[in-house]
């Protein structure tokens, strides 16, 4: 199976200057379908540009690694995993970090998902899921984009801004039409993103939101940071790799 890359040589990266200056990947928009599954979302727009989506092979990979309500990064690691993708989830806890338990998105699952998710943790090298603990720099994702790869990332919805939406983004917009925002002005709402593309020049970083099915989103790389490494992220990012 010929890469995202080599199926259509660098048609993959539209309005190109040069490598090292301006990406834009053709990654597909998928919506999420309730607030809580961003991240499945996410998932499945990085496996449909890989040319490895299919829906029935999801769902059953959904049951088997008994993903629900409570989508941790982790997951999605052992997600990929699964699918025989090549991925990289750089993260700065290697487990769950007590302090989540008194931030309102982390407390109603928190005592019953951090067994869980630290034995993921625990269990990953074993399972083939690659974890490291590490600081990313701009630069390491500027150089993934680069090459034709992309990431899923963790942010801070509260903080991310879109330069391109007609309005500001807020995070009652991630719940289903018809669902009552239960947040109430949160400090820390935690969503996933996939990246897509960055202009140097112009200090942009260009991703796709879950939250849509229309559109790649384009925000400031000083708003993308902020927004990354906000306290409830831990700055996670999955890096996913096209050669897999």
């Amino acid at each position: 199976m010929k890469s995202p890359m080599e199926a259509a040589g660098r048609g993959q990266i539209a309005g190109m200057k040069s490598p090292d200056d301006h990406i834009q990947l053709k990654v597909p928009a998928i919506q999420q379908s309730y607030h809580w599954d961003c991240g499945l979302a996410c998932s499945r727009m990085v496996l449909q540009y890989l040319d490895r989506l299919n829906e029935e092979a999801f769902q059953n990979a959904m049951r088997e690694l008994r993903l629900t309500k409570s989508i941790w990064t982790i997951d999605l690691a052992y997600l990929m995993r699964h699918f025989g993708v090549k991925h990289r989830f750089c993260t700065q806890t290697l487990g769950v970090d007590k302090g989540y338990k008194n931030q309102s998105f982390y407390r109603r699952h928190f005592d019953t998902e951090e067994n869980r998710v630290n034995q993921l943790f625990a269990r990953a090298a074993a399972c083939g899921v690659v974890v490291e603990k590490r600081t990313v720099k701009i630069e390491d994702l500027q150089e993934h984009l680069s090459q034709g790869h992309v990431a899923i990332v963790l942010v801070n919805a509260v903080l991310l801004l879109c330069e391109l939406c007609s309005s500001p983004v807020k995070y009652c917009c991630f719940l289903p039409i018809g669902q009552k925002c239960f947040c109430r002005n949160p400090d820390y709402q935690g969503h996933f993103i996939v990246l897509c593309g960055f202009n140097r020049g112009g200090g942009s970083v260009f991703y796709n939101n879950p939250a849509f099915a229309d559109r790649m989103c384009r925000t400031s790389m000083n708003n993308f940071e902020e927004a990354w490494r906000s306290y409830g992220t831990d700055e996670d990012i999955l890096f996913i790799y096209v050669d897999s």
